[in-house]
C-alpha cells in the first residue's frame, strides 16, 4: 500500500510538464507556448516528461536553470525494459488487459477502463506490461475477444493480422506508463491523450494535483487522423476508444482544465470535466516583441507560417491560391515553416497539387525563418488554412504585427479574430478565395483590420496575461495537496473464464 502523500505546497511550486511531441524537441506552437510559460517563471522548479517519437530527438530549445531534468519517452524506440509474466501472473495479466479491452470495444463495458486501466500501470511498475504486450496470448486475446457477435467489430470480420497490429500500437501507445509518478509537486499536461499518463498515475496513486491544457482537443484531432491510417475498421475501433476512454478519464480526474478557448471547453464539458473546474486562459503574445510588420510587399503576396502538416489544410491554401491568382494574376503564396519527420510525402502531394492548379511557379516552401515575424511581414495577408486548431500562435502574432487576417473557422480563431479579420468555412477553397481577393482590392479595409487586430492583441492576449494567470494557478493547486491512501492489491479483476461468460459488468 502506498502511505499518504508529502507536505503541503511550498512556497516555491515544483511542476512537472507533460508533453508529447513538442517540447523540448521541436518547434510549434505548443512548443513556443511551453517556452513562455518556463522563461516567464523564473520562480518555478520544471520539469519536463516529454513524450517523444524515436527517443533520438535533439533539444530544440535552450532551457533555463529552473529546468531541473528532462526525461524522454519514446513511443517508437527500443522498448522498456522487462520480462514477461508467467502462470499465475500471466493469467492476472491477461484478465486485467480483457477488461481493458473491453471497456474499449463495448459501450456496455466502458465502466471497466479505468481500474484495468491503473492496473495495468502497475504492470508496467513491476517491469511486466509490455513484455506481456509483445506476447502472442496478447494478440489471441483480441482475436478471440473482438469477434464475439455482440461487439461491432465483429461485422468487419477481423483477423489476426488486424489484431497483431492493434496489439502493438496499444504497446507503444502505452510506453508513457513507464515514467515516473511524481509525487511532489503539480503534473501539467500540455495537451492531452498520450501526454496525460504520467499525470493520471500520479495523481491515482499519491494525490498528485492534476493540471490539463488544451490548445486544440487531441480526441477530435486523432478522428480526423485516423481517416487516413492504412489499418482496418477494427484497429481503429481499438485505438479510438483508448484515446475517447483516456480523454473522458483526464477530464474527470484533473483538479483543473484550462482550455485556451471557449469552443475547447465545450467538448470538454461533454467529455465529464464539471464545468466549475475549467478555466478558460488564452494565449499570449508580447507586443513589444511583435511590433508592426511594416510596409506590405509591392507584389500582391498572401503569406502562410506553420509546420507543414495535413492538419493545417495546405491543399485547401493552394486551392484558394489558384483562385485568387485567375482574377490577379501576379499574386504569390509563400509558406513558412519546416516539414516534420514524417511529413514529406505530405509536402510532395501539396507541390504536385500546386502543380496541377498551374500555380506551381508563384508558390514557394521557404522552409523554417530564423524570425517569424519577417513570415508575417512577407504578406499583404496572413492566411490561416487548418482543419483543427486550438488558439493559434501565428494568428496572434500576425494580428500584433498589424497584419489582416484571413482564417478558417475553427476552435478558437474567431474568438481570436473578433471582427478584425475575416473568418471562412474550413475545407472551402471558394470562400477562402473570395475573402483575400476582398482585402488585396481594398487596401484601406485591410489597414483598417491590421489596425484593430493589434489593438485587440494588446487588449485582450498579451503573454503578461497568460503568464500570470498560470502562476496563479499553479499556487492555488499548490494547496491541493491530500493523502491519498492507494492499495494496489485490492480490486483484482475477476477470472478470464468469468469475463468470458459476462462475469463483469
Amino acid at each position: 500500500m502506498h502511505g499518504p502523500s508529502a507536505e503541503p505546497a511550498s512556497a516555491t511550486p515544483s511542476v512537472t510538464l507533460l508533453t508529447e511531441g513538442t517540447y523540448p524537441h521541436s518547434h510549434g506552437g505548443v512548443s513556443v507556448w511551453c517556452d513562455q510559460l518556463v522563461q516567464g517563471m523564473p520562480d518555478v522548479d520544471f520539469h519536463v516528461i516529454a513524450v517523444t517519437g524515436t527517443g533520438r530527438e535533439a533539444l530544440a530549445w535552450e532551457l533555463p536553470g529552473h529546468v531541473k531534468a528532462v526525461d524522454t519517452f519514446p513511443l517508437w524506440g527500443p522498448p522498456p525494459a522487462g520480462r514477461a509474466p508467467r502462470g499465475p501472473r500471466l493469467r492476472r495479466f491477461l484478465a486485467t488487459y480483457e477488461q481493458f479491452l473491453l471497456s474499449l470495444l463495448d459501450p456496455a463495458r466502458e465502466a471497466l477502463f479505468a481500474p484495468a486501466f491503473y492496473r495495468l500501470a502497475d504492470h508496467a511498475a513491476d517491469g511486466t506490461l509490455f513484455a506481456a504486450l509483445r506476447g502472442e496470448a496478447a494478440a489471441r486475446l483480441l482475436a478471440r475477444l473482438w469477434n464475439r457477435p455482440h461487439l461491432a467489430t465483429a461485422a468487419a470480420r477481423p483477423t489476426l493480422h488486424d489484431a497483431l497490429a492493434a496489439t502493438d500500437l496499444v504497446e507503444h501507445a502505452l510506453r508513457p506508463l513507464a515514467a515516473p509518478a511524481p509525487a511532489e509537486g503539480i503534473t501539467h499536461a500540455v495537451s492531452g491523450g498520450l501526454a496525460t499518463l504520467p499525470g493520471l498515475i500520479a495523481h491515482h496513486r499519491h494525490g498528485t494535483p492534476f493540471l490539463l491544457t488544451e490548445h486544440g482537443i487531441y480526441l477530435r484531432e486523432r478522428y480526423l487522423s485516423f481517416r487516413s491510417e492504412p489499418y482496418r475498421w477494427p484497429v481503429k475501433a481499438v485505438m479510438l476508444g483508448l484515446f475517447r476512454l483516456l480523454a473522458e478519464e483526464g477530464y474527470r480526474n484533473a483538479a483543473l482544465v484550462t482550455p485556451g478557448n471557449r469552443y475547447n471547453r465545450r467538448w470538454e464539458e461533454h467529455g465529464g470535466t464539471p464545468p466549475e473546474r475549467i478555466r478558460t486562459v488564452y494565449n499570449g503574445v508580447d507586443p513589444a516583441a511583435f511590433p508592426p510588420a511594416g510596409p506590405e510587399p509591392d507584389r500582391p503576396t498572401l503569406s502562410w507560417a506553420g509546420r507543414v502538416d495535413p492538419i493545417k489544410g495546405l491543399e485547401t491554401l493552394i486551392r484558394a491560391f489558384a483562385l485568387v491568382q485567375k482574377e490577379i494574376p501576379d499574386a504569390r503564396l509563400r509558406l513558412f515553416g519546416g516539414t516534420p519527420r514524417g511529413g514529406e510525402g505530405y509536402r510532395t502531394a501539396c507541390e504536385g497539387l500546386a502543380a496541377e492548379l498551374g500555380v506551381a511557379d508563384a508558390v514557394t516552401f521557404e522552409g523554417r525563418v530564423d524570425d517569424i515575424r519577417d513570415a508575417y511581414a512577407a504578406g499583404n495577408i496572413v492566411m490561416l488554412s487548418s482543419i483543427s486548431e486550438g488558439f493559434p500562435f501565428t494568428l496572434i502574432e500576425a494580428m500584433s504585427c498589424g497584419r489582416a487576417t484571413v482564417s478558417t473557422d475553427v476552435g478558437g480563431v474567431r474568438e481570436a479574430v473578433g471582427d478584425s479579420g475575416l473568418v471562412v468555412p474550413p475545407r472551402d477553397p471558394e470562400a477562402m478565395a473570395k475573402a483575400a481577393l476582398r482585402l488585396l482590392r481594398e487596401p484601406e479595409l485591410r489597414a483598417k483590420m491590421g489596425e484593430s487586430a493589434r489593438l485587440r492583441v494588446i487588449e485582450q492576449f498579451t503573454l503578461r496575461q497568460t503568464i500570470d494567470g498560470f502562476r496563479d494557478i499553479y499556487h492555488d493547486l499548490s494547496g491541493l495537496r491530500r493523502p491519498v491512501p492507494v492499495d494496489v492489491t485490492a480490486d483484482r479483476p475477476a477470472p478470464v473464464m468469468a469475463l468470458a461468460a459476462g462475469g463483469a459488468g
